[in-house]
């Protein structure tokens, strides 16, 4: 299981924005929306555009390229539920807003 990494301050992403962090070599889109932290890929899985450079709309990113559009709370597609990206965990520590990116699966 990956540790927790600090990746903003509190305040630091405004209401219903997001932004785009490296937390273990990954990037990572953290939304604040409707009072929560919430973290996904940023790379869009169409073309890779980065989601966290999207507008959020009723709880959804929308991709700033070709306007896919993914919840931020769990990643899914909103066109084709089926579909997911990553959703990591985000918590608060004092004024730090930390994500926790776990490792990819080993091969067997």
């Amino acid at each position: 299981m990956g540790e927790f990494r600090t990746v903003a301050k509190v305040g630091s992403i405004p209401a219903g924005q997001g932004a785009t962090f490296v937390v273990d070599d990954r990037l990572v889109a953290v939304f604040y929306v409707d009072g929560a932290y919430h973290a996904i890929d940023d790379l869009c899985p169409h073309m890779g555009a980065s989601l966290g450079a999207g507008q959020v709309y009723e709880g959804a990113v929308v991709c700033p390229w070709h306007g896919w559009r993914f919840r931020v709370t769990d990643g899914t597609w909103c066109d084709n539920p089926r579909i997911k990206i990553a959703a990591f965990e985000v918590r608060v520590e004092g004024d730090e807003i930390q994500v926790r990116v776990n490792p990819p699966a080993a091969a067997t």
